[in-house]
């Protein structure tokens, strides 16, 4: 019999449902059998620009009301105003003082990872030059971060979105250069199918260090959910477990915007489309 994922590894978030109270997505995720969370950190649910330690603690709160933990705090930084790959040194510096600040949030939250992605350089100028910023900026807060006990989660960007790593072997690069074993990597399907990867690139890459996934459907982009798209996602699903794949399942479904309209019915959609490539979570007597 052929390995299989296990349904202990699909976790749940926020994604999609920016337009509505924490609580009520915490409800939701649990409605949905979820016990821990990938937290995308955005307002209202968690303005890193603004949130208080007492904002950060009612936070707490209401997941663990809900029994959701934190597995990772994924704080925006493709449009947010971050980048800490920035060609203007200060803009830069208080990008990395905000994941600085992330890293705090996350480690007081009880995560695992802190979620990072590489930042974008001037496109006037040499690629060389941010992917230099990059790999500075991305040891500093693996730094920081790992003095707080966490790990921290890098996942390439598609080239719209970033002037750095796009590929597995991107990212490998990017990894020799922060030369921080604290740092695993993310496998985002979209990114993996703009790229021209498989899953063994990314097994073969980075071993046990492949520690998260963001299971979506795209043509190849988009971030859609499955079925809307074209991407083999049980393929994919197959390929993991083939490889021994350990990490969390998360769906991160963006689309052109309307998930955000009815994000329960796209979670629907999806969870229900997956649950029958995983192994059902057997109750306990």
């Amino acid at each position: 019999m052929s390995a299989r994922l296990s349904a202990r590894q699909s976790i749940g978030a926020n994604f999609a449902f920016q337009h509505f109270p924490l609580a009520e997505v915490a409800r939701r995720m649990r409605g949905f059998g979820f016990t821990e969370i990938e937290l995308w950190g955005v307002a209202p649910h968690l303005d890193l620009f603004h949130s208080t330690d007492r904002d950060v603690a009612e936070v707490k709160c209401v997941l663990s009301g809900e029994g959701l933990s934190v597995r990772c705090l994924t704080p925006e930084q493709v449009v947010y105003p971050i980048n800490i790959a920035s060609g203007d040194d200060a803009f830069r510096a208080a990008s990395i003082d905000r994941f600085r600040r992330a890293a705090d949030i996350a480690a007081e939250l009880g995560a695992r990872h802190l979620f990072l992605t590489p930042g974008r350089g001037y496109e006037s100028e040499p690629a060389a030059r941010a992917w230099d910023r990059s790999a500075e900026a991305l040891r500093l807060i693996a730094g920081h971060a790992a003095g707080l006990g966490l790990r921290c989660l890098l996942e390439p960007l598609q080239r719209v979105e970033s002037n750095i790593a796009h590929s597995a072997a991107d990212t490998a690069r990017l990894l020799e250069m922060v030369g921080a074993d604290t740092v695993d990597v993310v496998l985002d399907t979209v990114a993996m199918a703009c790229a021209g990867d498989s899953v063994a690139d990314y097994a073969r890459l980075f071993g046990d260090r492949l520690a998260h996934v963001h299971l979506v459907d795209g043509r190849p982009a988009g971030h859609l959910v499955w079925g809307e798209g074209t991407l083999p996602l049980a393929r994919i699903l197959a390929d993991l477990a083939a490889a021994g794949y350990r990490g969390a399942l998360s769906f991160e479904p963006f689309g052109d915007g309307s998930y955000a309209l009815d994000p329960v019915a796209a979670w629907t959609r999806h969870l229900t489309a997956l649950a029958p490539h995983l192994d059902p979570v057997e109750a306990r007597p």
